[in-house]
């Protein structure tokens, strides 16, 4: 059994932010495998279903970014879902856009997602980190990961969601170094 945390915030006006980027990647799971129509529970829009023989819960916390850990708390007590069999998708400014990096605990690195995420159920989980690229100029930090992507960039964005579902079996098995390279090897 195991738990794919999408993470965003859940207004219509973020839809399209980088921050959404976790979101995007839960929807392309959903459509791909055929998961079960979203429904509201634990503070987020989860489904259920099974891809590779392997039972997957997958939600979209709808806490907003800065309060993901209680959705996924609840969800894993309820469930019984230890912590080792949770992998988190997030928009990371530390990685080339189009990129991704998948790795086993580690530090928030200042996403405040991933944060409460570490406060709620500890480090002990899998993230997979899509690059959404730094920006340009003077913007601030926070600004930059609110605003949509452009054109452009939605279509690197859909591609590695692609990738991501051409390698889920990968994934599945928890082989992080080898669904990352396979990834972005693309």
């Amino acid at each position: 059994m195991l738990l794919f945390v999408g993470l965003g915030n859940p207004t219509p006006d973020s839809e399209n932010n980088r921050h959404n980027v976790g979101f995007k990647i839960i929807d392309s799971i959903n459509k791909k495998f055929g998961l079960s129509k979203q429904k509201p529970k634990f503070k987020g829009l989860l489904t259920t279903g099974n891809i590779e023989k392997q039972k997957i819960y997958a939600i979209k916390p709808l806490t907003f970014m800065n309060n993901s850990g209680m959705c996924i708390r609840e969800l894993i007590e309820y469930f019984k879902i230890d912590a080792a069999n949770v992998i988190v998708f997030h928009d990371d400014l530390d990685i080339e856009l189009g990129k991704i990096k998948a790795k086993f605990g580690g530090s928030s690195a200042g996403h405040n997602g991933i944060a409460s995420i570490d406060k709620f159920i500890g480090k002990d989980y899998s993230r997979v980190r899509v690059g959404i690229g730094k920006p340009i100029g003077k913007i601030e930090v926070a600004d930059f990961v609110l605003q949509n992507f452009t054109e452009e960039e939605i279509i690197e964005i859909e591609k590695v969601s692609e990738d991501i579902m051409d390698s889920i079996s990968i994934l599945i098995k928890k082989k992080l170094d080898l669904f990352s390279s396979t990834v972005n090897n693309k």
